[in-house]
């Protein structure tokens, strides 16, 4: 039983409404199977990681320096 990586497929295919990894069914809005490539997932995968480290990084930098107001 594989167990999906549902962030990514949804990022790669936005018309996925539907993930059960039980039965390793993918389906659309309309009930329709969509068929999914791993080389696009683990693309997905690439940006929502980097996407998550941009924002953590933000979040160190805005910790290590106080607010512009209180710096003036």
């Amino acid at each position: 039983m594989p167990i999906y990586d549902h962030q990514a497929i949804r990022k790669a295919y936005p018309s996925v409404t539907y993930i059960d990894d039980a039965s390793s069914e993918i389906l659309d809005a309309s009930g329709n199977t969509v068929s999914v490539e791993q080389s696009k997932i683990d693309a997905a995968r690439t940006t929502l990681d980097a996407e998550a480290a941009a924002i953590a990084y933000q979040g160190q930098r805005k910790a290590e320096y106080p607010p512009i107001e209180d710096q003036l």
